[in-house]
């Protein structure tokens, strides 16, 4: 969670309060404030697979404290896939040693019926996929749940359902400082990736 302590947030603070109370009035406000702050993790915990057959937890083992990139894709996808995927590759080479390490890349399968570990790992052997970038599979709900969740989905539930439309879009977040952002664009090269991993790191 990221801290509240700072003299520039504690400005800010008082900015939106309208006034300038005393240093112990701003400080109670603040312990108020990271108090409401603390609560539990706004993403499900469900138990997860990678390409590896691994069974891992989304939140507490992939993605409590660390900066990870966020895509949802599937095996048999032939249009926006494919050409996220490559960029991902990009962003992996891009990252150098980097990656694993300070960042971790998470593709989620729209399609967990269909796309086993066995079939993830052998999607992501043909783009060389390096350590640090799991390719994820798990029930239907989990995956679905995680999705909404993130912001991967269509508020028009048709539009939602047809997977050969589905978004494209990075989910890029500092988890441990509560940082996010979005990245529509598939076409947006792997160094405009970096330089928005490093905006929120």
């Amino acid at each position: 969670m990221k801290e509240l302590g700072t003299k520039m947030e504690k400005r800010l603070l008082l900015a939106m309060m309208g006034g300038f109370p005393s240093h112990d009035t701003a400080s109670r406000l603040l312990t108020a404030t990271e108090r409401n702050l603390a609560s539990p993790p706004f993403l499900p915990d469900p138990i997860l697979y990678n390409q590896a057959g691994k069974p891992v937890r989304f939140f507490s083992d992939l993605m409590k404290g660390k900066v990870v990139i966020i895509n949802m894709m599937y095996t048999m996808c032939k249009r926006m896939c494919p050409m996220n995927i490559k960029r991902l590759r990009e962003v992996q080479t891009e990252l150098g040693d980097r990656m694993g390490r300070d960042v971790r890349i998470y593709s989620l399968t729209l399609r967990p019926e269909e796309d086993s570990s066995a079939a993830l790992a052998e999607y992501a052997d043909q783009y060389d996929v390096g350590p640090g970038w799991s390719f994820l599979t798990g029930r239907p709900r989990d995956i679905d749940s995680i999705r909404r969740k993130l912001g991967f989905f269509n508020t028009d539930p048709v539009v939602d359902a047809d997977l050969a439309n589905h978004t494209s879009a990075l989910h890029i977040g500092n988890v441990g400082q509560d940082r996010w952002m979005m990245m529509p664009d598939s076409s947006a090269p792997a160094t405009q990736v970096i330089s928005a991993i490093n905006a929120i790191c």
